[in-house]
């Protein structure tokens, strides 16, 4: 049985053929069931029994959802075809709403339980979709939504030329808006369950060696985002944590600095830019408390002392908005977001540096880490991802050393076993010649042995022997010998 879906169904036996039973309900919740034939005999492979099994439910699938499953009459009467409504759930109130009703009502219950970031992503990615609908399926509700409208959709950006990942994006804001109906119960199954989701191509991070670091803090010595940029680098922040941290995260007693909040850009309500400091970060693991490197340190009081400096020269039009935070220009005002990609693209493009964005600075830190042989799980904590897989997925491919010290070992254990098959026969081939020679010499080397026995002298000591002959005492004599 099949419980996650409306409908359920087994194999059974019957005049000695396989069939496949559903179990479900129609518009007036009867309970109904249908029994389709296979075409194959009770002792078939189970290969062509779930080759056909899959077969029969994806049709009886396709009926039950468009509302139209066929019912075979006894074999006195032609083949007719019934019409059954849908599903049940789909006669509510909220099944008849348009996709656009249903986008709104979701994202304004959800959004006090979403990150700022998080709504907007799903807010863009379902506009972009009712846009999509309103062209193609103009008037569609929640309830006749099917699968193959989200699957058009999809491939539709991709033919736009949006990459994998973009689209993955849009197939994820999708998919959680419609999991919503299901789970208030809008909708008896998820549209998007029989969905084949695009493959995203396998991202691999672009980041600067040591050289290249050294080349970027030269160029930004002295601008306004030098602070930024080592910050970034040393710690590998995100570009939000880097602008989110406060003079109160920095405890220079015991050299900690902790990662608390961030700083996103977003629209207020009426429709202007606006920077927002959230509390409510990435992920649990994305709020950490890491060591205060002592060239941080250095900076950060650097920036200290300059700070108060320039307070008191600029008096009462010192902004004081974002008060006790870091990431400041030298008037108060709060660097935002959008400013670090520009102006780090500026710089970097100025100066003939290769292209790299901001976020990319905290795929160097995870490299250099890497290449001095630090522990992926100790990255792991280091960046603040919330598992461990993640950190593998995104720098596995960086870990050169291991690969290193595993091609030593393999090259080892297998050349040593070669070398010792080459060495084998060479100390075996040199004595054989000698055994050709020793086989004339046994009869002699037994006479003499036994001349010397009877000249051999007593031996004093030890455990009496029963006899003192000597030829009944020489073997052993020269064993022990």
């Amino acid at each position: 049985m099949k419980a996650s879906l409306p409908y359920k169904y087994i194999t059974s036996v019957k005049n000695g053929k396989q069939y496949v039973v559903f179990d479900y309900k129609d518009s007036e919740g009867k309970r109904k069931r249908k029994w389709v034939n296979t075409d194959l005999p009770e002792k078939c492979t189970k290969k062509a029994l779930k080759e056909a099994v899959d077969q029969i439910v994806t049709e009886f699938d396709e009926q039950f959802r468009t509302g139209t499953i066929q019912r075979r009459k006894p074999a006195v009467a032609p083949v007719t075809v019934v019409n059954e409504p849908y599903a049940v759930m789909n006669d509510t109130p909220e099944a008849k709403m348009k996709m656009g009703e249903f986008v709104t009502e979701w994202l304004t219950a959800m959004r006090p339980n979403l990150a700022r970031t998080t709504y907007q992503t799903y807010k863009s990615a379902n506009r972009r979709f009712v846009e999509y609908l309103d062209i193609h399926y103009p008037g569609i509700t929640l309830g006749e939504l099917r699968h193959n409208h989200v699957q058009e959709f999809l491939n539709h950006k991709l033919d736009e030329g949006c990459k994998g990942s973009a689209v993955k994006q849009y197939y994820l804001a999708i998919h959680s808006g419609l999991a919503y109906a299901v789970k208030m119960e809008y909708l008896m199954i998820h549209p998007m369950d029989k969905l084949v989701m695009p493959r995203a191509d396998k991202y691999e991070a672009t980041f600067y060696n040591k050289d290249e670091l050294n080349a970027l803090f030269e160029v930004f010595k002295g601008d306004r985002l030098e602070l930024v940029v080592h910050i970034a680098a040393y710690y590998g922040l995100r570009r939000s944590e880097v602008l989110g941290l406060r003079w109160d995260a920095v405890d220079f007693t015991n050299k900690t600095i902790s990662i608390q909040r961030k700083v996103v850009s977003d629209y207020d309500e009426n429709g202007q830019r606006k920077l927002f400091v959230e509390t409510r970060l990435k992920t649990n693991s994305t709020r950490r408390t890491l060591p205060l490197i002592p060239h941080i340190e250095k900076m950060l009081l650097e920036k200290k002392e300059l700070e108060a400096h320039f307070r008191k020269m600029c008096g009462k039009s010192f902004d004081r908005e974002f008060e006790g935070f870091i990431c400041r220009d030298n008037y108060g005002k709060l660097i935002s977001p959008e400013y670090v990609t520009s102006r780090f693209h500026y710089v970097i493009t100025k100066h003939g540096l290769r292209h790299l964005r901001f976020h990319d600075l905290r795929h160097s830190c995870a490299s250099l880490l890497l290449a001095n042989d630090v522990p992926m799980k100790a990255i792991q904590e280091w960046l603040g991802h919330s598992n461990y897989a993640i950190t593998a997925n995104l720098y596995s491919h960086l870990e050169y050393n291991a690969k290193v010290i595993s091609a030593e070992t393999i090259a080892r254990v297998l050349d040593g076993e070669a070398e010792q098959q080459s060495k084998a026969p060479a100390e075996t081939a040199e004595p054989a010649p000698e055994k050709k020679s020793t086989r004339k010499k046994s009869a002699s080397k037994k006479s003499t042995a036994k001349t010397t026995d009877t000249t051999a002298p007593k031996k004093t000591g030890g455990r009496k022997k029963k006899s003192d002959t000597p030829t009944a005492t020489g073997e052993s004599q020269t064993s022990r010998l």
